[in-house]
Parts: C-alpha cells; sequence; structure tokens
C-alpha cells in the first residue's frame, strides 16, 4: 500500500507540475493581454485607431521592414544566433596567435620580394602595390578563430567584416589554383571524372595578403542541370558556393568557410595581376571583343571552355581560404558513402540497407562523433542538392574529434525542383 500511494503522490505531483506550466507559459501571458486592452470602444476615435494600425501592420509586414541591409543580416541579429558562445581552450582552437603572426610576418616580406622582382623583369607599367600586414585583418581573425567544433564562433562579427573585404579590397595578384600547378598542364584525359574538376580556378591575393579562391560564373543562375547528365558531369555554379555559405551558417554548422560574390575586372584583377608569366599566356580577344581566358590544363586548353568577360567585367564567387597545409595540416579522407563515378557502377550502401553496420566498426567510424558529422554532412548535402561528395577533409591536429570541412560545393542547387533522397543514405542505413 505504501508504494501504491508513493506512485499516487508521484502522479500528483507531475500533474500539478504540467498544470502550473501551461499557466505560466499559456494562460498567464494572454490574461495579460488581456487586461492591457482597452475594451471601451471611442468611436470619435475609430479613425485614428485603424490609421495607427494600418500604419504598424505596414512597418512589420515583411514587404516593407526595414532590414537595415540584407535579410540574412536581420535573421543573424536574432537571439538564437547572438548568444555568446564561451570561448574555447587554448588546446581546441587550430592556431597559436604569437607562432601564426610570426610565420606570416616572414612571408609577406618574401611575398613583396617576389613580386616586386616579377614585376621588374615583366617592365610592369601599372602601379605596383605591396601587401600589407595588420594583426586585426579580418582573414587572420577568421584563421585565429577556427576551433575543433566549427570554423568560426556563432556571433562572430569577424564574418561580415571578412566578407565586405573580400568583396571590395583591391586585387594585386592572381595565380592557378595548386592543383593546376601540381597537374602542370598535364591532364590524362581517359577517366571520366578529372583530376581537378572542370571549373576554371584561380587564386587571388588582396592588398592585406589575404587571399580567396575565385570561381567565374560560367552559366546563366538560371540555368538547371539537364535531366541526361550524370552528376560527376554536372555544371560548377559559382553561386552554389555562395548559398551553401548562407546555409551551413543559417543551420549553425559552420563548417564552410565564408564566400562572397564578387564583378572581377579580367584585365585589371587578373592579366594585370598574374603572378606568372604562363597565366597570361592563356588570355586572348573574343570575335566580340570580350576578354577570354581558359585554364592550362590540356582537356580544357581550349576556346570553348573559356571564361569571358563583358567585355571585362565578369561575376564571380570568393572563397575565403584557409589556414596553410605547411603549418595547419588537412586530411583528405574517402567518404563511406561515396558513389561510383562510372556510367554502369554502384557502390556497396546502393544495393545493401545494412550497409552502416559495417561502417560502424570500421575506424574513425567507431567513434560516433565522426559517424554523427557525416550524417550531418549528408544533410547538408541533401539541401543544396550535391550528389558529388566523394571526400571531405579534416584539421590534422584534432584527430577523429575534429569537425568536417563542408568545402566544394558548386555542383549543388542543381535542380530545384527534385530532391535525391539516397543523398540521405547515411542518415537512414545508420538511424542515428
Amino acid at each position: 500500500m505504501l508504494f501504491l500511494r508513493r506512485d499516487r503522490l508521484l502522479w500528483v505531483l507531475t500533474l500539478s507540475a504540467l498544470l502550473g506550466a501551461d499557466i505560466y507559459f499559456h494562460l498567464w501571458p494572454e490574461i495579460q493581454v488581456r487586461l492591457g486592452r482597452d475594451w471601451d470602444c471611442d468611436c470619435d476615435n475609430t479613425a485614428s485607431h485603424v490609421e495607427e494600425a494600418s500604419t504598424i501592420a505596414a512597418m512589420i509586414s515583411p514587404a516593407t521592414m526595414d532590414y537595415n541591409g540584407s535579410k540574412l543580416q536581420h535573421l543573424f541579429s536574432h537571439h538564437l544566433y547572438t548568444v555568446q558562445p564561451t570561448k574555447p581552450p587554448a588546446h581546441h582552437l587550430l592556431l597559436n596567435a604569437h607562432e601564426t603572426i610570426r610565420y606570416h610576418r616572414k612571408r609577406i616580406i618574401s611575398f613583396n620580394r617576389r613580386r616586386r622582382s616579377h614585376h621588374v623583369d615583366q617592365n610592369g607599367t601599372s602601379q605596383f602595390i605591396n601587401a600589407d600586414f595588420d594583426f586585426y585583418t579580418p582573414w587572420l581573425q577568421f584563421h585565429l578563430g577556427i576551433s575543433k567544433d566549427a570554423l568560426y564562433p556563432r556571433s562572430s562579427p569577424v564574418v561580415e567584416q571578412l566578407l565586405e573585404k573580400i568583396s571590395n579590397l583591391t586585387i594585386i595578384h592572381a595565380d592557378y589554383s595548386p592543383d593546376d600547378k601540381a597537374l602542370n598542364g598535364e591532364c590524362d584525359c581517359s577517366p571520366i571524372v578529372k583530376p581537378s574538376g572542370t571549373h576554371l580556378k584561380l587564386v587571388l591575393r588582396f592588398q592585406d595578403f589575404g587571399k580567396a579562391m575565385f570561381k567565374p560564373m560560367k552559366q546563366n543562375r538560371e540555368d538547371e542541370t539537364p535531366e541526361d547528365f550524370f552528376y560527376f558531369v554536372d555544371f560548377q555554379r559559382h553561386n552554389a558556393e555562395i548559398a551553401a555559405f548562407h546555409l551551413d551558417r543559417i543551420l549553425d554548422f559552420r563548417r564552410v568557410p565564408p564566400v562572397s560574390g564578387r564583378l572581377i575586372n579580367v584585365t585589371e584583377d587578373i592579366f594585370l595581376a598574374a603572378g606568372n608569366s604562363e597565366l597570361q599566356t592563356v588570355f586572348f580577344l573574343s570575335p566580340a571583343d570580350n576578354v577570354c581566358f581558359f585554364s592550362k590544363c590540356l582537356y580544357m586548353c581550349k576556346t570553348e571552355y573559356a571564361v569571358c568577360g563583358d567585355p571585362h567585367i565578369i561575376e564571380g564567387s570568393l572563397s575565403a581560404y584557409l589556414p596553410s597545409l605547411s603549418y595547419a595540416p588537412r586530411h583528405s579522407v574517402p567518404n563511406p558513402w561515396i558513389r561510383s563515378y562510372t556510367f554502369t557502377g554502384k557502390e556497396e550502401w546502393e544495393m545493401n540497407p545494412s550497409y552502416c553496420d559495417s561502417v560502424k566498426h570500421l575506424h574513425p567510424y567507431t567513434n560516433p562523433r565522426r559517424l554523427l558529422n557525416i550524417i550531418d554532412m549528408a544533410i547538408f548535402d541533401f539541401l543544396i542538392g550535391n550528389m558529388d561528395r566523394h571526400h571531405y577533409e579534416i584539421f590534422t591536429k584534432f584527430g577523429d574529434d575534429g569537425l568536417l570541412l563542408h568545402l566544394d560545393n558548386a555542383r549543388g542547387f542543381g535542380r530545384h525542383s527534385q530532391d535525391e533522397l539516397s543523398i540521405l543514405a547515411p542518415l537512414y542505413q545508420c538511424c542515428m
């Protein structure tokens, strides 16, 4: 009997707590609103009340609301995004501030010396601009804020500052991407999937010594992926990189480096700023008198693959660079749910619904955090429609517990009307 009475008492306490919560959170606010109303209708002031109500309605209407900036800025001003996180301990940060500053001070001296020498050798007539170094420059603060959990803190003002700099700062140097340099113009054209993709990419350096990956606009933003295209030959879209960054930030993953759009002057910002003579050799004038350029890789060394200005201006995306691999190494890991990059083949996960059971016994997926990060990445890829996540990268310093970097999202947003559910395979096969 004693246990029955105790159970009855627990039920009474539980129900009382639920009733009290309902009254406090739902009923009491409604009572306060009703008590605060003026229920006496003043017919003489009806017109003024209607006018006031109309004014308020217009003020809060989404169509007329003054955001004091973009709608994204208005969204990120919400308290969910402005909560100040606790400062991560030093061992959770990627870089040591003193060592990083010392490293970059040496690099910038060497960089300016090489550029000046190249400028003299080429008999350059344009004004020579030295790269400057400032501890408070946004790209450096972005690098110093990278932690084990995210590329930047949730409410960091550095992101907006970095986007502003990327969009407007003077470009003083242009060069091939590291992939193109490694290939050295020699590409094997036999595989379907090319070693550096089919998107022309350049590295642009700014006056503050920050740098970004430039991907030019190659098709109209309204163009969608044709139904007969395989995912591995899909277009790469500069605006997909921009949209993916903003979505990643909205979802609070913060695993995509900041990306901004920008109008680039092909002649001034790339040709005249070219860091080597090889890059300048791929520029030409089209029959429409537009300045164009193409990649030096053999399968792209054709004018039909060229990117052209109008006549000099071209739109593109600029993605902020992560810290150099020389002092912040990253490890590239094959995605367990990689797709078959052939016309007819299928991977094991596409045929075996229990595939995740075997993955869970493989290193590093014996660590639940890594597998949950894979699922996060799959959800992100599903929302952007990216079927091309064959690898992912992690910072070597953080080991198995670190974040997964969501890099190279240019093949996202191909078909707005199609949801490719197979991208969610890690989620529905692992059920975590």
